[in-house]
């Protein structure tokens, strides 16, 4: 499978993200985060393959995040419940979005990108 990349077109740590891996010599598949996505399926797959707490999946510094008031809910919330809320509007999810064979990342790191697009 070709690397993924979710991610939006406006925001910044996703063009310094893509800008990274066009300069490392890397390609990806990059999927407009708000125009496609996510499914409950998806969303369930890639947290398993991450190993990270599913609250790392949510965009904590976005709009919808705080008008929802999300930080008040999501501990009250089943995982089940999470996963259909992160499916509703893809600006609810943390971007950008790396999905490898190796893995998932949710957000821009160097050191973690470089090693699950390896």
């Amino acid at each position: 499978m070709k690397p993924l990349i979710l991610c939006y077109d406006k925001c910044s740590t996703c063009k310094k993200a893509l800008k990274w891996v066009e300069e490392n010599g890397y390609s990806a598949e990059i999927r407009p985060i708000r125009e496609q996505n996510p499914t409950v399926d998806e969303l369930k797959d890639w947290h398993l393959k991450s190993g990270l707490p599913l609250k790392r999946f949510f965009n904590t510094s976005g709009n919808l995040y705080k008008e929802m008031e999300l930080k008040n809910k999501l501990p009250e919330m089943s995982e089940e419940e999470q996963y259909k809320l992160l499916a509703t509007d893809g600006m609810l999810v943390k971007r950008p979005l790396l999905v490898t064979d190796q893995g998932v990342f949710p957000g821009f790191r160097p050191d973690p990108w470089e090693e699950l697009l390896k």
